[in-house]
């Protein structure tokens, strides 16, 4: 992929992939250092005002960082540094925790996904693969 020809990497989401990777180490440190209960509310923070650059942009730009990042940046880190920027931006971005167990290898795995008015920004299609069992702000 040539840099030129990403638009994602256009000259006015410069500050959006800055802020993005920031969010991204901070969300990385944060599970690495912080009880779960502290972290977790780091995403759900209260609505702040609306930005330039749209939920599906922002989005994008996550998880392209977060395949490329030099830390930890699965679905967890993604997924706080995610709603941390869009609440900041005035979407009530939603961050779902969910859980599956297989048949055969019974060991339970989790997932997180984010979603924005019922729309899966952040973790889909695997999504459809676990049941919810929280979600941040509110619960199930």
């Amino acid at each position: 992929m040539r840099v030129a020809t990403n638009s994602l990497l256009a000259r006015r989401h410069w500050g959006t992939i800055v802020e993005a990777g920031l969010a991204l180490a901070a969300a990385s440190a944060a599970t690495r250092l912080l009880p779960f209960k502290r972290y977790i509310r780091l995403g759900a923070r209260p609505l702040d005002r609306a930005g330039s650059t749209t939920e599906h942009e922002t989005s994008r730009i996550m998880d392209a960082l977060g395949r490329r990042a030099p830390f930890r940046a699965v679905c967890l880190q993604r997924g706080l540094a995610l709603q941390w920027m869009l609440r900041r931006r005035g979407i009530d971005a939603i961050l779902h925790y969910g859980v599956q167990m297989p048949r055969e290898a019974k060991k339970i795995t989790a997932h997180v996904w984010v979603s924005v008015d019922g729309r899966v920004l952040l973790g889909a299609p695997q999504h459809e693969q676990y049941t919810e069992v929280a979600r941040y702000p509110g619960s199930v």
